[in-house]
């Protein structure tokens, strides 16, 4: 190229040809105009927009990890990454999080807020439908909202839309959600996994049972911890969905699951094995994607439960933790390091300035004479279900720990029924949450007290009175103050040791295409590649 503003028409050019705006006759006679050759055009046709071009058709394939025997269709009680997947394959939700991270239109085309943020009103797309041919209206929309509220809700999405006093219909497409006090990220927490939309029965409750919705594909068959058959919803209301059927294998074991990307078994694996994923790397034939993200690893305390109710204990394993060693050793550099509250650095008003707190082992032999618990010895459960080498994980921090005069003893749990027999239910265990669009989504649902999901029981009056505050702050100066101030609040007396942010590392075949920008709140684009991905033709 001759100089950046040909480069800049060519990106035009190709952009055009991506959105189908010119032909290939076109596209190379405004390529070889730019100053390419036939030959160059030829091939830049071929590696940027044909195979950039969405084409219709075939099985997609995926082995997901994180599956259980006790996973269960309703939507509030949502808790694997199997669910995840399956959720955003089959089912939609009024707003979704873009691959920039923004929030964007789904199942409601557009929303405004009152300046308090306080009343909010969503516009609904008129020519949704669910997968039993029955059309939205703002009832299914309401259903699906209440279904979360309410002193006899069992979601753990409850915590999240506790401010809301009233939901309501303006006519059939308009619906107003009413909140006792401002909450400016509203459109950020519908995104939520469990605040799916599904169908209203005939008494206005959410009809999930038989896990129909309106997503981008319609279960055939599902079999909890084994797999999910999937065909495109003819009545689908956005762009994408291009499959004409997927199908979702439960596979928790990492060797397995790459084992079947390799042989050809499936098309795309969740989560690759990190030990080997340098020699899957030059395996021809399979393209890795590698995404900072927001998924947190927490090592979770329960502060109801001696000895963690005493804060020199807490703050001692906090200290006995060599983060960097794991990030190296554990996870092979896929992460970057968490400093005890969960706001990653890629999220929204990080304080970057809070001093990154570093293995210690003397201050934490300091902290445990404080506390009188000198030669402390814990259990600390895991599984590799949860994230590969998950096991190996604790069992390096229990070798770290020793400097500290601390026993560790790893617990290797079953795979199967993780979150329902450990999680939430044991007092020291391994812990992974997804990526959260903004820190008061992550605060509201597992660091408020009372939350849904707070995962060590602990409860901290200052720290709920400014997460508060924060909700309505619409001045971004002021709330990155909040924010911060929280974050040292976690940091300094919560009952969650943050040591690691992890990468989402997944595979998939290079017949699969992909857009240019993919989506890191969760794995396979945001959970949606089964709408944004498609093979090539």
């Amino acid at each position: 190229m001759k100089n950046t503003s040909d480069k800049l028409i060519l990106d035009r050019i190709v952009a055009a040809g991506r959105h189908r705006g010119i032909n290939r006759r076109s596209f190379m006679g405004h390529a070889t105009a730019a100053g390419l050759t036939a030959t160059g055009a030829s091939a830049l046709w071929t590696s940027k927009v044909a195979a950039a071009t969405p084409t219709q058709g075939g099985t997609f394939r995926v082995a997901i990890h994180d599956a259980n025997t006790s996973d269960v269709m309703d939507p509030g009680q949502y808790l694997s990454v199997f669910m995840i997947q399956l959720a955003h394959a089959s089912r939609s939700y009024l707003t979704l999080i873009k691959p920039d991270g923004t929030a964007g239109p789904d199942m409601a085309d557009s929303w405004s807020a009152s300046p308090d943020a306080k009343v909010w009103t969503f516009e609904l797309n008129k020519n949704a439908s669910f997968h039993n041919g029955k059309k939205f209206t703002s009832t299914d929309a309401i259903a699906s909202i209440k279904h979360h509220l309410g002193e006899e809700s069992t979601s753990a999405a409850k915590s999240l839309l506790a401010n809301v006093v009233d939901v309501r219909a303006d006519g059939d497409h308009t619906m107003i959600i009413e909140l006792d006090s401002g909450l400016a990220d509203l459109p950020y927490i519908l995104t939520d996994y469990h605040i799916a939309v599904v169908p209203a029965a005939a008494d206005g409750t959410a009809d999930w049972k038989d896990g129909t919705g309106a997503g981008p594909y319609k279960i055939v068959d599902f079999k909890p911890g084994v797999s999910a058959n999937l065909v495109r919803h003819e009545g689908w209301h956005r762009e994408g969905a291009y499959f004409d059927a997927v199908e979702l294998l439960a596979i928790n074991d990492p060797n397995a699951r790459q084992t079947a990307l390799v042989s050809g078994d499936v098309d795309a694996v969740s989560s690759v094995d990190l030990k080997t994923l340098s020699l899957l790397q030059k395996r021809p034939g399979i393209e890795i994607l590698n995404l900072p993200s927001g998924s947190a690893v927490t090592l979770p305390m329960h502060v109801t439960t001696a000895p963690f109710d005493n804060n020199d204990v807490r703050m001692a394993l906090k200290l006995a933790i060599d983060r960097e060693e794991l990030i190296e050793k554990i996870v092979f550099g896929t992460a970057t390091a968490g400093n005890d509250f969960h706001i990653s650095p890629n999220m929204p008003y990080y304080p970057d300035d809070i001093p990154q707190r570093t293995y210690d082992p003397d201050k934490a032999k300091w902290h445990l004479k404080q506390a009188g618990q000198e030669g402390l010895t814990l259990d600390v459960s895991a599984a590799d279900s949860i994230m590969p080498g998950a096991v190996d994980f604790v069992t390096l921090y229990a070798e770290q720990a020793k400097a500290a005069g601390i026993t560790l003893k790893p617990i290797r749990e079953p795979n199967d029924g993780y979150w329902a027999d450990v999680w939430l239910k044991k007092p020291f265990i391994f812990s992974k949450w997804g990526a959260r669009p903004t820190p008061d989504t992550m605060f509201t649902l597992a660091y408020k007290t009372g939350a849904s999901w707070s995962e060590a029981f602990w409860s901290n009056e200052r720290f709920d009175e400014v997460l508060l505050q924060a909700k309505a702050e619409l001045d971004d100066v002021k709330r990155a103050e909040m924010y911060r101030e929280m974050s040292l609040i976690a940091r300094d007396d919560g009952g969650s040791i943050i040591p690691m942010f992890t990468n989402y590392v997944y595979a998939h075949s290079d017949k699969i295409g992909n857009p240019d920008v993919v989506g890191s709140t969760w794995e396979m684009d945001g959970a949606r590649a089964y709408e944004r991905w498609w093979f090539k033709g």
